[in-house]
């Protein structure tokens, strides 16, 4: 099929039910926007701040770092040091040996990860609850791979606007 139609439009997706349809198509069409977006966008770039808004970096970092954490939540698992430390380098001011290719990979990588995630829920449990968080806030399976998905889509809606006008020379 095109790549001019959006992913929601191809088709089913392989291996992931019905009901959890949306969020892959919305996971992969973040993923597919974000690469065209970024394909030429100058590291230089990554970390330049519009109106005090954030930089094309922290949303990369960001993009990469809640679809893990949501995730993992969704698993019934409860955040690693690891996690924690991505976590707390989200929005530094220029995180050393970060480009927009290896942000990039980051993504894709999470969003396979993700993908995986999707193909193995096994719909029963995706009523079950879930804590988020330290104080374990109320959610369910489904509520957070839902929420991994808007929360990604928004981000990306706001890292194309940044990339776009910070490409057209107007961040400089």
């Amino acid at each position: 099929m095109s790549q001019e139609l959006e992913v929601w439009q191809r088709g089913p997706l392989p291996g992931i039910t019905p009901i959890l349809q949306p969020v892959g198509h919305a996971l992969l069409q973040a993923r597919e926007e974000v690469e065209l977006y970024l394909e030429s966008f100058p590291d230089r770039l990554l970390w330049v701040k519009l109106a005090g808004m954030a930089s094309a970096g922290f949303h990369l970092q960001h993009l990469s770092g809640v679809l893990d954490r949501v995730f993992t939540y969704a698993r019934g698992e409860k955040l690693n040091s690891f996690q924690f430390e991505q976590l707390e380098a989200e929005g530094k001011d220029i995180p050393e040996g970060l480009t927009v290719s290896t942000l990039l990979d980051r993504f894709r990588k999470q969003v396979d990860q993700a993908m995986e995630q999707l193909r193995t829920t096994d719909p029963a449990t995706l009523a079950d609850y879930r804590g988020v968080g330290r104080a374990g806030l109320p959610s369910t399976v489904i509520g957070l791979l839902v929420h991994g998905a808007e929360h990604t889509m928004r981000h990306v809606g706001q890292l194309m606007v940044t990339v776009k006008v910070l490409a057209h020379g107007k961040g400089e």
